[in-house]
């Protein structure tokens, strides 16, 4: 992996209607092939950061530089460099039905590499290949209302690596997910990251953090950065995770997992939520 900075924040800062604060002076820097989570509560600031890193958003105050270059409003209005930047960085919402809206998985997929300019061959040939690799071909001539959320959100991906974008931002990515999905997503983005890609992402799989990423950003709820650091290390760091609201003050570990103490009856222990930690995480 490169030392080269593929991202760079610095003090970002951004309130909805002026008046609602999402994020507090954060930063973080995104090497190549390095794959970051973003931690917190629901509404810390998690999505908010990664739509300013797609260019979706836009900081009120801070910089961001993306591939060596700042991004910001008015240099997506040059659309040269508009097109440079969308082609690299590929974002799959939380909401597949914010994304999936053509009216087949075919023309979904090749949405994408249209707009990219590519010849009709290499279309068809990027849809073939992405259709094989998330293994839904048999889905090619549906409608998007005729899919499942897990198959959904296949799509949505499928629509994004079609473009084959060096940077993919994921914002919570299993969330309302079967687990025989939510599986095969999480040995995705290992898969991905192994085969160098740079990958952002919002999560609530402490569970599974140590396997799909390399290093943490955790947010609090007064939306600033709490602390930074690999899996192992943040996860062995109980008052940071408990200043974040991602466990409570009865949660401990026993070995990789966490359990909670009930508040009455004894000290017995009880499942606390689908990923060994609280429910509602």
């Amino acid at each position: 992996m490169s030392s080269e900075p593929l991202l760079v924040a610095n003090g970002l800062s951004y309130s909805y209607l002026e008046r609602f604060p999402a994020l507090e002076e954060v930063s973080l820097e995104v090497a190549r092939g390095q794959r970051l989570a973003l931690l917190g509560a629901n509404g810390c600031g998690k999505s908010t950061l990664l739509k300013i890193l797609a260019g979706l958003l836009f900081a009120d105050r801070g910089s961001y530089l993306a591939f060596g270059e700042e991004v910001n409003a008015e240099k997506l209005e040059d659309e040269q460099f508009s097109a440079a930047f969308r082609s690299r960085v590929g974002f799959v919402f939380q909401n597949t039905d914010a994304q999936v809206f053509s009216p087949t998985v075919r023309e979904e997929i090749a949405f994408g590499p249209l707009q990219l300019g590519l010849e009709p061959d290499e279309i068809e040939t990027r849809i073939s290949d992405v259709t094989a690799m998330l293994e839904i071909g048999d889905l090619i001539e549906r409608a998007p209302y005729q899919l499942s959320a897990g198959q959904k959100k296949r799509v949505a991906i499928a629509s994004v690596l079609a473009m084959n974008p060096e940077l993919l931002l994921f914002d919570e990515p299993t969330a309302g997910l079967d687990p025989r999905s939510r599986h095969w997503l999480l040995e995705l983005m290992i898969e991905l990251g192994e085969a160098g890609k740079t990958i952002v992402f919002a999560t609530h799989e402490l569970d599974q953090l140590e396997s799909i990423a390399d290093r943490c950003l955790v947010l609090s709820e007064q939306h600033r950065s709490l602390g930074a650091g690999v899996p192992a290390e943040i996860l062995a760091d109980y008052e940071l995770l408990l200043s974040a609201n991602l466990v409570h003050e009865h949660t401990h570990r026993h070995g990789k997992l966490l359990h909670s103490h009930a508040h009455k009856r004894g000290h017995h222990h009880r499942d606390s939520g689908e990923h060994g930690f609280p429910s509602g995480v």
